[in-house]
């Protein structure tokens, strides 16, 4: 009893956590047309922000492959949130374009490089494989829990304040305290990790060899490229859903302050029904993630296929806003789950978090274009409903793309789980 409530405990600061580093770097989220008016920024500098972003991360996740598995997420996870916090009250200053730029890399550096790998694999640890899919799914579940609190807590701070600059600064130094709070809990209540020094044999060695070895088995690891590239396809497609906010601003007129709310509800919200729903249907319903992700992708390319024929311009604007949550519910559903197949593939434990940065390292590498591509296209169409159409296709292609990689994927674990029951009938011989 007391282990299980030690879990708890440990999975709620890990929630509270995740739930609070990422609202910085997500400020588009909540306020996208106040970066635009008080930053001074266009969809495309918006857009190349982010990638800058991703590009931070890219680069850095070829660190975070061996970091994660050889310093303790104590050390880690407080010293990223509580960076991501000091960066936070920068960015409240509003600097210059490269500044912000600047900002946003040092944001990727705290949140994606150090923070996040190390989360996924506190996380996996935390339960065996009948647990996976819901473990991720209730992380996702909860970050949206406290995504959509501390989120309308900062909108209400904006709007309580005038939706002026003074108002959005307070925002920004909001999120900046609830993070560095969320470190400072970490810290006294996160247990150190045991990293292995012996190899397989007993003997003592170094523990950077040890970590070494690790990223070398994991990089020669098909199956968890396989997954990265699964991870990569729908987040091309999540990525799109930020350009849900423009798009019913410029096409359905909504009102500045409905845009805000929808952001929230439409990027956080979201995910305390995705979340749960995502885990549930890959525990106990199909039995298998990479299964549910399979047919998840399949209803999501239809889906907004679908979306993109309606006529838009002639709709009323909470259809068109419900049309959008719908489709945005399907994709949380499967973020909840899709780090969930690397216990599926029976990756080892001691190279998990290995596996979570390289998982992390393509699965995320979108960001490297996905927001500066469909940021200039809406932009270049001068945020027509052509614009949008387009970045809706692109959105498709990926889903399309998806499906092919899952597809492959469970051919793999097929294959692997016949091969391993083999190998027990044969020693129970």
């Amino acid at each position: 009893m007391a282990v299980r409530s030690i879990r708890w405990v440990t999975f709620i600061i890990l929630i509270f956590g995740a739930g609070s580093i990422f609202k910085l770097s997500s400020l588009k989220d909540a306020f996208y047309v106040p970066m635009q008016e008080f930053m001074h920024l266009s969809n495309t500098q918006i857009g190349v922000a982010l990638s800058v972003y991703g590009i931070v991360q890219v680069i850095g996740n070829f660190a975070s492959i061996y970091i994660s598995d050889r310093f303790s997420k104590r050390i880690l996870i407080p010293f990223a949130l509580c960076g991501v916090g000091v960066v936070g009250i920068y960015i409240s200053t509003f600097p210059s374009y490269w500044g912000i730029l600047v900002g946003w890399g040092l944001l990727a550096l705290f949140g994606e490089v150090v923070y996040w790998p190390v989360l996924l694999k506190s996380v996996r640890l935390l339960g065996d494989s009948s647990m996976q899919g819901r473990l991720f799914g209730f992380l996702e579940a909860g970050r949206g829990v406290v995504d959509t609190i501390v989120a309308f807590a900062a909108l209400g701070i904006f709007l309580l304040l005038g939706s002026s600059a003074g108002g959005f600064k307070s925002a920004i130094l909001f999120y900046s305290a609830v993070v560095i709070v969320a470190g400072i809990l970490a810290f006294f209540f996160l247990d150190d990790d045991k990293i292995k020094d012996t190899d397989e044999s007993g003997q003592k060695v170094s523990r950077n060899k040890l970590a070494w070895e690790g990223v070398v088995r994991a990089l020669k690891t098909p199956s968890i490229w396989v997954v990265s590239m699964s991870i990569f396809t729908i987040y091309s497609v999540y990525c799109g859903l930020t350009y849900f906010i423009p798009f019913l601003r410029d096409i359905y007129a909504m009102p500045v302050a409905l845009v805000g709310a929808y952001g929230i509800v439409n990027q956080y919200a979201l995910k305390m029904v995705g979340g749960p729903i995502g885990g549930f249907l890959a525990d106990k319903g199909t039995h298998s993630a990479t299964k549910f992700l399979n047919y998840a992708l399949i209803l999501c390319a239809i889906a907004m296929i679908v979306f993109i024929f309606l006529p838009h311009k002639s709709m009323n604007i909470y259809l068109g806003m419900c049309l959008t949550l719908g489709f945005g519910a399907i994709v949380f559903a499967m973020r909840a789950t899709f780090f969930a197949p690397v216990d599926e593939i029976k990756t080892p434990r001691e190279i998990s978090g290995a596996a979570m940065s390289i998982a992390s390292l393509v699965g995320y590498s979108p960001q490297l274009f996905c927001f500066a591509l469909y940021g200039f296209i809406i932009d270049y169409f001068h945020k027509e409903l052509l614009g949008y159409r387009i970045v809706f296709g692109i959105m498709v292609f990926f889903a399309i793309c998806g499906v092919i990689v899952t597809s492959i994927l469970m051919g793999m674990i097929k294959r692997n789980n016949a091969r391993l029951k083999k190998l027990d009938t044969l020693q129970t011989a």
